[in-house]
């Protein structure tokens, strides 16, 4: 178990040193990130003065030597609008998002799991037919779409819940909906055909024959079995959810992450990006990890592969 997380841990610190370098050359694609900084009342000579000082002219791969050395360290720069170091802004935004992300999660499952089990052992019926249309539809909805929709019922004309921003669960309850139906649907199509897969299996008919509740069987033996396909789907969705909450959080003008990162962007705050991406995608990587111990834990024949 250890070799194996040792393993992971290293694909895992080789990943993010590819995006730490597509970060570094997508800003430099962008423009001169020195004249973000200049003051539009700045001379050619403070602009030199401040390229030399922030290591602008130096060669790009010294550039991105320097870049690495500092993020080591968790210094991302300061931000050009807050005017603050930008590590600590984004880890002050990090528990909303994980908090709008673990609520849009909890849903899905609950709605999905039972979904796509009952679609399975009720095949052809017309609750199969009815569950994978909703999956479908779930599916098909834009997500900043539905959030306008939820919005424009639950918000404007129920009044049931805050248009935007506030306090309190309340708050929490339109963006986790939002963010999590499309989880929903594909977990629920997951589960339905993986269990399909597994309901005629021999090792069923044997618990039956042993005289075991059918309910069992299914819960006990089929689910367990099932399990890996679905846990791989649930790891890809808590990536596409933590991405996805940039535009339900600027939809719902929710206080996270994403939201500081639509901002950053429209403010050109280079440093903030780099802060907001490389942060994602390390949370996003440890996400992966973890999925991937849980394969482990059942099946313990992966550990060979």
């Amino acid at each position: 178990m250890i070799a194996y997380l040792c393993k992971r841990l290293a694909w895992a610190f080789l990943v993010l040193l590819g995006i730490t370098a597509v970060v570094f050359v997508v800003v430099h694609l962008s423009g001169d990130p020195a004249a973000l900084y200049m003051s539009p009342e700045g001379t050619k000579e403070d602009y030199q003065i401040l390229r030399t000082a922030l290591g602008f002219d130096r060669p790009l791969p010294e550039q991105y030597g320097l870049f690495l050395w500092r993020a080591a360290q968790g210094d991302f720069g300061r931000s050009l609008r807050h005017q603050q170091p930008t590590l600590p802004l984004v880890l002050a935004r990090l528990p909303a998002t994980l908090t709008l992300t673990a609520a849009a999660m909890i849903l899905a499952l609950l709605l999905a799991l039972p979904l796509g089990l009952l679609s399975a052992l009720r095949r052809k019926s017309i609750l199969d037919t009815g569950g994978m249309m909703f999956a479908l539809a779930g599916q098909c909805m834009p997500t900043f779409w539905l959030g306008i929709l939820l919005i424009l019922v639950f918000a404007v004309q129920l009044r049931w819940f805050p248009v935007y921003g506030g306090e309190g669960p309340l708050t929490l309850v339109l963006p986790a909906v939002t963010l999590g139906v499309w989880a929903m649907a594909r977990t629920a199509r997951i589960t339905r055909s993986s269990m399909l897969d597994v309901l005629h299996q021999d090792f069923l008919r044997t618990a039956r024959a042993k005289g075991v509740g059918e309910w069992s069987v299914i819960l006990r033996h089929a689910l367990r079995n099932c399990a890996i396909p679905i846990v791989t789907a649930l790891g890809l969705e808590l990536g596409n959810l933590l991405g996805g909450a940039v535009i339900t959080e600027a939809v719902f003008a929710y206080p996270g992450i994403g939201r500081l990162a639509v901002e950053a962007v429209i403010n050109k705050d280079v440093p903030l990006i780099q802060a907001v991406v490389l942060t994602v995608g390390a949370a996003i990587l440890l996400l992966n990890i973890l999925i991937d111990m849980v394969y482990v834990a059942l099946d313990p024949r992966i550990r060979l592969a």
